[in-house]
Order: structure tokens, then sequence, then C-alpha cells
């Protein structure tokens, strides 16, 4: 089963001065942080900030590709963690055909986002994240940050700096 997500915000790892996706459900219940590297971060925060560049970047050529393709994306799911690694998949819908494309989880939300397509995370993968404590570790060291991520308000995510 998919749970819909938004995107919350972005953050940097205090641990490791890593970015972070942060996703929560409509309920605010279940939260999800995802480690991506500068770049894939940059282009999220682009697109939440609403930075228009002066030329086009990866995914707006993307957005623009399959709009001219007449394609559709119809969602996004991360749908797997496996070794500590997120995996995801953007649902394509052309002439009546759907397709499906293996993506990194930052690349599949950066194209949600440009094209205000919805976002899932499986069941499987909320569960998973919670005992896989060795990411957790590996970013802060113990369950410290998972605690603080859980508990942050609005006010601490603020602006996405690099």
């Amino acid at each position: 089963m998919e749970v819909e997500m938004k995107i919350r915000g972005l953050m940097m790892d205090p641990g490791n001065n890593t970015p972070i996706v942060i996703l929560h459900d409509a309920a605010r219940t279940r939260i999800l942080p995802i480690w991506v590297g500068p770049y894939e971060a940059n282009a999220i925060a682009l697109e939440i900030e609403k930075v228009t560049t002066q030329r086009p970047m990866t995914h707006d050529l993307i957005k623009t590709l399959l709009l001219g393709l007449d394609t559709n994306v119809n969602k996004v799911v991360v749908n797997e963690l496996k070794d500590d690694v997120f995996y995801a998949v953007i649902w394509l819908e052309r002439d009546g055909k759907l397709t499906t494309i293996d993506s990194r989880p930052s690349d599949a939300l950066a194209i949600a986002l440009r094209l205000d397509c919805p976002i899932f995370v499986d069941d499987s993968v909320l569960d998973n994240s919670r005992m896989a404590t060795s990411l957790t570790e590996r970013a802060s060291g113990n369950e410290e940050l998972r605690r603080w991520l859980e508990n942050l308000g609005d006010e601490d995510l603020g602006r996405y700096k690099m």
C-alpha cells in the first residue's frame, strides 16, 4: 500500500552537513527523511522556492520533453529501501499506456514538484526506515536525529542554503 506524502522542506543534517529532504503524510504523523546529494537538493530547492534560472536545468528539460511528447506523470513512488538506499519509480502515461521508470528518489521528487504530481511512499519503506537505524546512526551517531526530525517545526526548516 502507498501513502501520499508531501515535501515538507529541505534542511542540512547537522551531523554531517548532508542535505535531507523531509517528506510527511497529510496528517503529519509519519515523516520520512531522505538524504540526497547537494546538486539534487539544489534542484528541489529551486522549484520549492520558484527560482527561475537563465537556462533550463536538467529537471526542467525533462519536464519540457515529457510535455512535448504528450506524456503525463501520474505519480512518483518511493518504493524500496535496500541496504540504506532508497529507490523510486516514476509512473508515466502516454496514449493510455502506463510505464514505470526507475529513478533516484531525489530526481523523482524534483520532477514531481515541476509537474505538480502526487508523491507516494510505499508502506514497507516507511516501516523499514524506522527499523533501519544504521541510516540514522550513520547520519548522526544515534537516535537523537530521528527524534529531532520528528519534532521539527516549520520555522526550523526555513530556506535551503547550499
